[in-house]
């Protein structure tokens, strides 16, 4: 009434909208109905199913290890440092690991290499360094890569970066996972960010691939979720884009090496 909406009051004239519960305590709501038509009894829906197509615009291509590679120069990095359950990241400036005149992931020091690539035209990935994923082995992906949805991934080394971010292209969308040899994904074929599957199937398997991340070495409770917001720009304070570093204290792009 406050809202003046047209809902939540059943008198005559209005939508039969209403729920039946076995008890107000434990509120176990045993049928819904919508405009008078039973829709779900005891858990079940009884609205028909209807075939319908998946929206995604997906047309990133694969990528290679060449393609992530880091020239070396002189000075330290710049890396975004993730933080348990937080939105925002911390600037830190450290001496990178240079191997054959290339900028590479330092597992001991917990320094990975991570990549953004725009998924809905073919282009070349970004790629900086992250701090307090913990990966020792493999690479995780997901499109679920909040705001734009791009590709992101984070990694142990270009291989496997790469085999997890083609998983992704392959599907579509999804979240993946490499670890050696083997592989894991969670295709998400509604727009990269959602499946059409059961929606029980999915959570079990996304909690799946979850502990699998966790399994690589990470401690982060929720690794994805951590991931999915590393490329969010407008909170600080460094995130990558698919264009590369931003600096969120300065709104401005800004470049890896520290010189």
């Amino acid at each position: 009434m406050h809202y003046n909406i047209p809902v939540g009051l059943l008198r005559p004239g209005d939508d039969a909208d209403f729920i039946i519960t076995d008890n107000l305590s434990d509120f176990n709501i045993k049928a819904t109905y919508i405009r008078g038509l039973k829709v779900a009894q005891n858990g079940k829906t009884l609205i028909d199913g209807v075939d319908e197509t998946s929206p995604n615009k997906f047309i990133a291509r694969p990528v290679t290890e060449t393609d992530l590679k880091v020239e070396a120069f002189a000075g330290n990095i710049k890396v975004q440092k993730a933080l348990e359950d937080q939105l925002i990241t911390e600037i830190v400036y450290l001496k990178p690991l240079i191997i054959d005149g290339c900028v590479e992931s330092d597992t001991d020091r917990d320094i990975l290499k991570m990549m953004v690539m725009n998924r809905y035209a073919p282009s070349a990935p970004a790629v900086d360094f992250v701090l307090g994923f913990g990966l020792k082995r493999g690479a995780i992906a997901s499109t679920v890569a909040h705001d734009s949805h791009n590709i992101i991934a984070v990694g142990t080394s270009d291989k496997d970066i790469a085999t997890a971010v083609n998983l992704l292209v392959a599907a579509k969308g999804g979240i993946a996972l490499v670890d050696g040899d083997k592989t894991s994904i969670l295709p998400l074929p509604v727009a990269g960010l959602m499946s059409d599957n059961d929606g029980y199937i999915v959570a079990r398997r996304y909690e799946e691939i979850n502990e699998l991340a966790k399994g690589l070495g990470s401690s982060l409770a929720s690794p994805y979720m951590t991931l999915s917001f590393m490329a969010l720009l407008v909170i600080p304070a460094l995130k990558l884009s698919d264009k590369g570093l931003f600096d969120g204290n300065t709104f401005q792009f800004t470049s890896l090496f520290d010189n």
